[in-house]
C-alpha cells in the first residue's frame, strides 16, 4: 500500500472565506473548522454556521473539536464530526494517539498523536494495521509529508499549523506547496 499519493488531502482550522476559495482552487478534499474554545484557530458557532454555509456545495466540512458536546451547535452542517472521543453519530472521524477499539464504526481515523499541537513525532508502525480511511495528521508540511506518504500510505493527510503565517491566517503558497508535496510520491524524508 505505501508509495501511493493520498487521495484525501484535508486543511483545518480555516478562518476566513479566502481560505476556503484557496482549498478549492488548490484541490484539497476537504476543510477543518475548529469549534473548541481552546484552540488558536477557534471558531465561535455562529461564525462556524458561516464558513460552513460558504463551503456547502464546494468542498466537504469538518467541524473540529476535542468532544463532541463542543460540536453541538455545528454538528448538523457540516459533513464529518472530528473528535479526541468516540461518540454515536454515523459521520464520525476520530481523531487519536492510539489505535481505535472499532475501526469500523468510524467514517475517518485521525492519526495525531500531536492533539492538534502541530508537532509532528515518529509514527507507530500499527497506523498501517488500521482498517478503513486512516489519515495522518499533525505536524505534517511540505518537507516531510511525501516520506510519510511513501512509509505509511495512508487514506490520507491533514495539515494545519505548517501552511500558516499566524495561527488561523492560512497562506496561499504554503498550501499550494503542502498539497503539491503530498501527491508526488517520492518527494521527501518521513
Amino acid at each position: 500500500m505505501s508509495g501511493q499519493r493520498p487521495t484525501f488531502v484535508k486543511v483545518c482550522g480555516l478562518t476566513q472565506e479566502q481560505q476556503i476559495d484557496w482549498a478549492v482552487e488548490l484541490g484539497y478534499d476537504a476543510i477543518g473548522i475548529v469549534v473548541t474554545p481552546r484552540s488558536k484557530r477557534y471558531c465561535p458557532p455562529g461564525r462556524a454556521l458561516e464558513l460552513a454555509g460558504y463551503a456547502r456545495g464546494r468542498i466537504p466540512v469538518f467541524a473540529v473539536a476535542l468532544t463532541y458536546a463542543e460540536t453541538a451547535g455545528i454538528a448538523g452542517h457540516v459533513d464529518t464530526v472530528q473528535i479526541y472521543e468516540s461518540a454515536p453519530v454515523p459521520n464520525l472521524a476520530l481523531a487519536s494517539g492510539v489505535p481505535p477499539e472499532r475501526p469500523e464504526a468510524l467514517q475517518y481515523f485521525f492519526y495525531d498523536a500531536s492533539a492538534g499541537s502541530g508537532v509532528f513525532a515518529d509514527i507507530p508502525a500499527w497506523v498501517m494495521d488500521v482498517p478503513g480511511r486512516v489519515v495522518i495528521a499533525g505536524g505534517l508540511d511540505e518537507h516531510n509529508v511525501a516520506g510519510v506518504v511513501e512509509a505509511f500510505g495512508p487514506y490520507g493527510v491533514d495539515v494545519s499549523s505548517s501552511v500558516e503565517t499566524a495561527p488561523g491566517v492560512k497562506s496561499r503558497e504554503r498550501m499550494a506547496a503542502f498539497i503539491a508535496a503530498a501527491r508526488t510520491p517520492g518527494r521527501g524524508v518521513a
